[in-house]
């Protein structure tokens, strides 16, 4: 699958930060549905720094892929910086790799609610000194777009992890 060339650009700019540093990755991916990873592997070459990815749509996959815990997902929902966080720490513990990005968010058109409306999204990502998460809310852009904003973003906390920034 083609990406555009803004994605691309991102993807190669992770792939050589990471290889500076010897760094390896791993995607965690609820509304992106693995659109990071593909990104990633679309790169010829890829295979030394992506360790995986889960696609962790369901809260069942969310536990069992990436061990987030139940309680967290009760309390505080699948979209919140709570359970982003623990999707990323999970994603890396799995797949043994050095940093882990997380996308949790409601890419719409339905879904969304007064608490958490469409176009909102928590992303994390785990590396050796901590996690960083950000909140995104897009608001009512297409589904695509949120999708499509959601990798660069995601790419880029990937790439300043790698980069130790």
């Amino acid at each position: 699958m083609p990406f555009d060339s803004e994605i691309t650009q991102h993807a190669i700019a992770v792939l050589e930060a990471c290889r500076a540093r010897g760094a390896t990755v791993a995607t965690v991916e609820s509304c992106t549905g693995g659109l990071v990873g593909g990104a990633l592997t679309a790169i010829p070459g890829s295979s030394d720094v992506v360790m995986g990815g889960l696609i962790t749509y369901s809260n069942a996959a969310k536990t069992a892929l990436a061990g987030v815990p139940d309680d967290l997902l009760a309390i505080h929902g699948a979209v919140s910086e709570p359970v982003a966080r623990a999707m990323a720490a999970g994603g890396r513990a799995a797949l043994a790799s050095s940093l882990a990005v997380s996308i949790t968010g409601v890419a719409g058109p339905g879904g969304g609610s007064e608490a958490k409306p469409v176009g909102l999204v928590h992303f994390a990502c785990a590396g050796p000194v901590g996690t960083v998460h950000r909140e995104r809310r897009f608001g009512p852009l297409s589904r695509d777009e949120i999708r499509r904003l959601s990798v660069l973003i995601a790419l880029d906390m990937l790439h300043e992890g790698a980069s130790g920034a």
